[in-house]
């Protein structure tokens, strides 16, 4: 292996390294593991290496991507499907690949929607504090069944789908919206496509599976909130900014909206994934949403099964292998400007 055959990775935790490490000792490829985050400040930092392997909260904009170039990075592996936090455009405009993980389980996603409905509904997180106080009554506690109610999906690409046929496993009713309908898959599962809004008039449940793009950014705003039906739930375990955090909590003060359930926030860079327990929360959004007894908030935890760790260091350090040897990346897995190729 060459001197300059080497891969940075950005933001890795221990599962990464669990992970991508012994993959890419498999394939014979020397990874470097840096914990923290490439953004502008980091950049000066990355030498010596042919490409930088990042996650969702890395910051690839037109001036970290200028300054890869001149470092000599021609790759860019993402380990994650979302790309929103690419200048896809600058990259092609340096010649720097860049490749991702299209799906690595979307079971891993669908289950944790229906987990975190799951906890919402039946206040299994309060239930679980109160009995380690030695408090065991029963009082406030009430849910509700999820057979018989109505469940809209935002979105019926893989995850969506999943989640879809789960829910109908409840012997709930399941409308779907998305710009692109599978009227084929809806036919054989059951699974009815509807008007955004008309969705929003019939859901006891509104679930996000679509992903963060202009025309999808704030699709869950004042506006939108206001046509739901009062007493809804709301899952995210997409991308927060699907989501307007401020529209919510006003919904959530209101009564219009019943409970929340988030995988992801709007603003969670430099917060999701670290540990802030000794710290103040600066974030006044993310706050209060935390005061609310009926939200319930995971860090972006949705992927994290054994499956899709394994899924996303095959993908990741086969395509770095292939980059190496200069062979063309898995079919599916490259970003044009434009995004998916």
């Amino acid at each position: 292996m060459g001197p300059m055959t080497r891969f940075a990775v950005f933001d890795s935790k221990s599962y990464d390294r669990s992970s991508l490490g012994p993959a890419a000792e498999a394939a014979d490829l020397n990874l470097r593991f840096y914990d923290f985050r490439l953004n502008e400040d980091t950049l000066p930092l990355v030498h010596d290496v042919t490409g930088v392997c990042a996650f969702v909260n890395d910051s690839l904009t037109r001036p970290v991507i200028e300054g890869l170039a001149q470092a000599g990075v021609g790759v860019i592996a993402m380990r994650c499907a979302g790309f929103n936090n690419v200048d896809l455009q600058a990259a092609a405009d340096h010649n720097i690949l860049v490749t991702r993980v299209p799906a690595y389980s979307p079971y891993a996603v669908a289950e944790h929607a229906v987990a975190l409905l799951m906890a919402l509904n039946r206040k299994v997180t309060r239930a679980h504090a109160r009995v380690h106080d030695m408090n065991f009554t029963l009082d406030g506690l009430v849910g509700w069944d999820m057979h018989g109610k109505t469940v809209g999906l935002i979105g019926t690409g893989k995850i969506g789908k999943i989640a879809g046929q789960i829910f109908k496993g409840f012997g709930m009713r399941v409308v779907c919206w998305d710009p692109y309908p599978d009227q084929a898959w809806a036919d054989e599962t059951g699974c009815e496509y509807v008007k955004l809004d008309e969705l929003g008039r019939l859901s006891d449940v509104v679930s996000v599976h679509v992903p963060l793009l202009p025309e999808t950014d704030h699709i869950i705003n004042a506006m939108t909130l206001a046509e739901f039906k009062r007493g809804v739930y709301i899952v995210n375990v997409s991308r927060g900014a699907l989501v307007d955090t401020k529209a919510l909590i006003k919904a959530l003060k209101s009564g219009h909206v019943a409970g929340v359930a988030l995988d992801v926030y709007e603003e969670e860079e430099g917060k999701f994934f670290e540990d802030l327990s000794g710290e103040v929360m600066v974030d006044d959004k993310l706050a209060r949403l935390m005061t609310f007894p009926n939200v319930i908030i995971t860090a972006h935890q949705a992927f994290l099964t054994e499956e899709a760790l394994g899924e996303i260091a095959r993908v990741t350090v086969e395509n770095l292998r292939r980059y190496r040897l200069g062979d063309e990346p898995l079919p599916g897995t490259v970003l044009g400007p434009n995004g998916p190729l």
